[in-house]
């Protein structure tokens, strides 16, 4: 953690933090795939925390929160870059190949359809739109990074309809639940100790 973070306050009395967690839910982007290279590996995370970052339309940006624990994080600080995709509404098994499993585990992208693009970073070719994008700033956010990146180049694919959270968390596959649960668990147990030692 760097020297100048600042300690996190503890939470007022009566506050519920899990009452908290399911109404900030309600502030989540569409469902996105993002993939990254650095040093000829490749990898492909799941993220629901995307936003367009620019007002102006020749200056395109995009921002997503990476955690800390995923490989891609690494990827992307040592690569400088990173591909988001926005996923089609219909695009439940590339969710669950990406979002369910870690890429140290091995390789998440070995059978789907890519490009190698400009900055080196997967470009998917089967979802709905994809910005190949050059970080232009990181901020550290304790147990994730905020990473801001400039769009360098767009592909259009296919559909209307993206993926957004919401529909994810309410339609997917009831034999999937349980390990999304599980996942979810240790991603928020490594975020909370994380902010404990920010203490």
């Amino acid at each position: 953690m760097e020297a100048d973070a600042r300690p996190v306050e503890p939470p007022a009395p009566g506050f519920d933090p899990e009452a908290t967690y399911q109404l900030l839910r309600n502030l989540t982007s569409p469902v996105v795939a993002v993939t990254s290279a650095a040093g000829g590996e490749m990898n492909g995370m799941i993220s629901d925390s995307a936003v367009r970052a620019s007002l102006a339309p020749r200056f395109p940006r995009i921002a997503f929160f990476c955690h800390k624990f995923n490989h891609s994080h690494e990827l992307i600080e040592r690569g400088g870059a990173f591909a988001l995709h926005l996923l089609r509404d219909d695009q439940w098994e590339l969710i669950h190949r990406l979002g369910f499993v870690s890429g140290r585990d091995g390789d998440k992208l070995r059978g789907l359809a890519f490009e190698t693009g400009v900055t080196g970073c997967p470009l998917l070719l089967d979802c709905h739109s994809a910005f190949e994008c050059r970080v232009a700033n990181r901020m550290d956010a304790g147990a994730s990074t905020f990473e801001l990146g400039e769009v360098v180049a767009v592909r259009r694919g296919t559909g209307d309809r993206v993926m957004t959270a919401a529909n994810f968390r309410a339609n997917m596959p009831a034999e999937w639940r349980a390990e999304y649960e599980a996942n979810l668990k240790r991603a928020q147990a490594f975020a909370e100790a994380y902010a404990r030692e920010a203490r």
